[in-house]
């Protein structure tokens, strides 16, 4: 026997539910059994119905970018007495009150696995990293919704309430004070914030505000549940604290002894990772059985887990399936439980609108006075407020518990839940309207190799997606020539696909510790990078290396590696081609989407970028002073590209293991101009381009003249056809050609030669090179250097002159031109005005 107690304004009804505890599964319905009047038919069809709501509406919400919480919440208010439970029909046969103590009980075991997760993914040590600004930030954050919570309890609180004032405000300032440290690190990753210093503040003060909410929370618990005995409060909270030491001086411990009795290169037993998991439920049975909660207990057993690839294993051996499965039903019934018809009253609907408002402005300025006297930029300072302003589970366990205990009716638990949805829906839309993350960094100058001085640190960003790069990538950067009086910086990122994470993330990599098997694949690979960059690093001369791990979807991978270029400060990207070569001398492509994260690095980089097409660089020997066999040839063409393409091997000439061919494309008298009157005039086809050519090259013949081991030749050609018979004529004693990817470039030189191109964006030269029946096996890096915003419009512009078809007015040209050339931000409508009424046009516009 069940029951529920309904209270009303006037009086409290007890509701009495009878049930059969053998009525769990049916005989059948050829036996004349209902399936829905049995416990697991109708577990199941129940938990079917939130799973396929709560995913219904997170693909109607994703345009909207709003965080899965916001999707889960309201699936919940769906299926709930607000909008289907109203049908008594719905509500007595899908969600009947015999079925609420299965569902709570699923329910609060998904959610005390999924606060075990969320305290694994909590890393307490960033405390002690972030300072003071951190702390500060998340108490300023407190203190004001606290005392709001304060002053709104006093009207929301009525006499017939069985809690005291004291305890109502307690849950009421909670409720409005969280953070949710899952959300806020979910929404960072929304909006590319999460590896910038702002992400990290705020991640920073989410935990620390999310550690006090627990601690607050245990202690409103405490409170509910022990009206009238201070002295079982005191051991309430005496317990708690101990049940805290004992994990940590004895748990953790323990836990710390499995992983190091686990022999280096194998994974952890699975008879531990059983013991783990059990003490997740003993936990939340001791701090359930002295008077806290169960979550509590698990929270606190995931936070002594230590960092490294045991929580790594443990979250991706539960995240999918509690994530994924379980914890939608708290959020369910927590919706469930939402009646919006309770809120009652004109006066009631204003407080709740006051209540949004001001709650949410003053975490907002508690946030900025707190940033304000670290003098962080108002923006900034307001900014962080908004994200502070993250709503989620933690918020839903106060608020359930509060109804749990009769500190909250019906009307107040609609209310905050409402609270909470419109809070955390606003933050995304109104972050991303307000600050703008490109304007974080301040302006550097040396963005290419051209640009970069000699006697300067030259630093670059290499990209890897597996081992088989590694080898490729060394040798290019020794090639690089790094020497005392221009020393290399080398950032090296692996790239990882986001799956099953509650966030993307950025992990940089100190001296790795050993003792720490690597527990999956990925992480075996990563250790096998770090292990091979710091090798190099050890017997290379004047070069650093910095090992990161990115860890982000495939769409918004190139947003990680563009904030970190421009954080770095580098002046070139390397990235792998999206194809290997095969045993028989062919290119085949490993993973289409590496080619798609090359071409939004190409659009949106904020400095130069190369594309590595290895076949066989990484297999030569090490590159040392007395060999003299490793050869370089350069097809200059010209162009910014192409000047790019000889800075980069004018600074390799200098390493005395690398011999330098340059050849020097040019036209010859039969060569025609490629003029048509219906095309667009971009500056960069005019005299003074073809200028810069001849002083860059005059110049490096210059300073290389006296250069034994460097090569210059120019060869006359007149249209693509005999291009491509001299590069063909070529002899196949080298080891790399560089050539310039020659974004917007029109030259009669490579006519023809873009029609049949598999992949365009190595351009017209690195796409001959790099295809599978070339006869050469030589490695290709093509170079494309960064121009600059105009630029780069003025050049996006002549790369849509080549792409689209010609039958396009000159009337709609001219009007693209003067878009480049006064208002770049204007430069996208035109470009989009322009390709109506285009088919089959293909065309690569940068979005400046």
């Amino acid at each position: 026997m069940d029951s529920q107690i309904m209270t009303t304004a006037n009086k409290t009804v007890e509701t009495i539910v009878c049930y059969a505890p053998t009525m769990i599964t049916t005989n059948g319905i050829w036996q004349g059994d209902n399936p829905l009047d049995y416990s697991l038919p109708l577990f199941i069809l129940q938990l079917t119905l939130v799973v396929v709501t709560t995913r219904f509406l997170v693909y109607i919400l994703k345009p909207l970018r709003q965080p899965r919480v916001i999707s889960e919440i309201l699936g919940g208010v769906i299926l709930g007495p607000s909008v289907l439970g109203r049908s008594k029909a719905f509500a007595n046969t899908i969600f009947p009150l015999r079925s609420v103590m299965v569902l709570e009980t699923m329910a609060n075991m998904g959610l005390l696995y999924f606060l075990f997760l969320v305290g694994v993914e909590m890393d307490i040590s960033v405390i002690k990293r972030t300072g003071k600004k951190a702390i500060a930030i998340a108490i300023g954050g407190m203190i004001f919704p606290f005392f709001i919570g304060l002053a709104f309890s006093f009207a929301l609180h009525k006499d017939s309430q069985s809690l005291n004032q004291g305890t109502f405000v307690l849950f009421l300032g909670v409720a409005l004070s969280v953070t949710a440290f899952p959300v806020l690190a979910r929404v960072l990753a929304e909006i590319k914030l999460i590896n910038s210093e702002l992400g990290r503040i705020a991640m920073s003060a989410a935990l620390i505000n999310d550690i006090c909410a627990w601690i607050l929370l245990a202690l409103a618990i405490t409170l509910a549940e022990n009206k009238s005995t201070s002295l079982a409060t005191l051991w309430v909270i005496l317990s708690s604290i101990t049940f805290v030491l004992i994990c940590i001086y004895v748990i953790r411990p323990v836990i710390s002894w499995m992983i190091s009795s686990t022999p280096e290169g194998e994974t952890i037993s699975e008879f531990y990772i059983c013991l783990i998991l059990t003490g997740v439920m003993i936990s939340g049975f001791i701090t359930d059985a002295i008077g806290t909660h169960s979550v509590f207990g698990a929270f606190v057993f995931g936070l002594i887990i230590p960092n490294g690839p045991l929580g790594v294993t443990l979250i991706e051996k539960l995240e999918d399936f509690v994530s994924g499965l379980l914890l939608p039903i708290f959020f369910a019934m927590s919706g469930l439980k939402t009646d919006i018809g309770a809120i009652n009253g004109v006066a009631t609907w204003l407080i709740l609108i006051l209540v949004i408002i001001i709650g949410f402005a003053g975490k907002v300025v508690g946030t900025v006075l707190a940033s304000m006297l670290y003098q962080m930029p108002l923006l900034e300072g307001i900014t962080l407020g908004f994200l502070m302003n993250s709503k989620g589970l933690v918020e839903m366990i106060v608020l359930n518990v509060g109804r749990e205990q009769k500190v909250l009716d019906d009307e107040s638990f609609a209310m905050m839940v409402i609270v909470a949805v419109i809070m955390t829906a606003i933050i995304i839309p109104s972050v991303t309207a307000i600050y703008r993350p490109e304007k974080r960094f301040l302006p550097y100058t040396r963005r290419t190799i051209q640009r970069s001085k000699r006697d300067a640190e030259f630093r670059t960003l290499a990209c890897v997606h597996t081992p088989r790069n590694v080898p490729t990538i060394i040798n290019l950067l020794e090639a690089s020539h790094p020497n005392k009086r221009s020393p290399m910086c080398v950032y090296v990122v692996h790239l990882v696909e986001l799956t099953g994470r509650a966030s993307a993330m950025l992990i940089v990599h100190n001296t790795r510790k050993s003792g720490h098997p690597a527990l999956n694949r990925t992480q075996a690979q990563s250790d096998h990078i770090i292990n091979a960059f710091d090798n190099y690093e050890q017997n290379a001369v004047c070069v650093s290396v910095q090992p990161l791990t990115a860890i982000s979807p495939y769409s918004t991978m190139h947003v990680d590696i563009c904030n970190l270029s421009e954080d770095k400060r580098v002046a070139l990207i390397i990235l792998p081609f999206h194809k290997q070569q095969t045993v028989d001398g062919g290119m085949e492509a490993t993973n289409p989407a590496i080619r798609m994260v090359n071409q939004n690095v190409l659009a949106n980089a904020p400095c130069s970028v190369g594309i590595l097409v290895d076949r066989g660089l990484g297999g030569s020997t090490r590159l040392a002073s007395n060999q003299g066999a490793h050869h370089v040839a350069v097809l200059y063409f010209g162009g910014p590209d192409d000047r790019e393409a000889l800075s980069y091997a004018w600074r390799m000439s200098e390493h005395p293991a690398i011999n330098l061919t340059v050849m020097r494309f040019v036209p010859g008298e039969d060569a025609k101009a490629l003029d048509n009157p219906g095309m667009l005039s971009v500056e960069t086809e005019n005299l003074k381009e073809k200028q810069l050519d001849e002083d860059h090259v005059n110049e490096f013949r210059t300073q290389t003249a006296h250069n034994g081991s460097v090569f210059y030749n120019e060869i006359v050609v007149s249209n693509g056809e005999e291009t491509v018979a001299a590069i063909r004529s070529m002899d196949n004693h080298h080891d790399l050609f560089i050539v310039g990817r020659g974004q917007g470039m029109i030259s009669p030189l490579t006519a023809g030669l873009t029609d049949w191109s598999e992949c365009p964006e190595l351009g017209a030269i690195g796409d001959l090179l790099a295809s599978s029946d070339f006869a050469a096996t030589v490695s290709v890096l093509v170079l494309q250097q960064y121009v600059g915003p105009y630029n780069q419009v003025v050049c996006s512009t002549k790369f849509f002159r080549e792409t689209v078809t010609e039958n396009i007015s000159e009337l709609h040209l001219k009007s693209v031109n003067e878009a480049a050339k006064n208002n770049p931000l204007e430069f996208g409508t035109s470009i989009r005005n322009l390709s109506e009424g285009l088919v089959n046009a293909r065309c690569s516009v940068t979005n400046s």
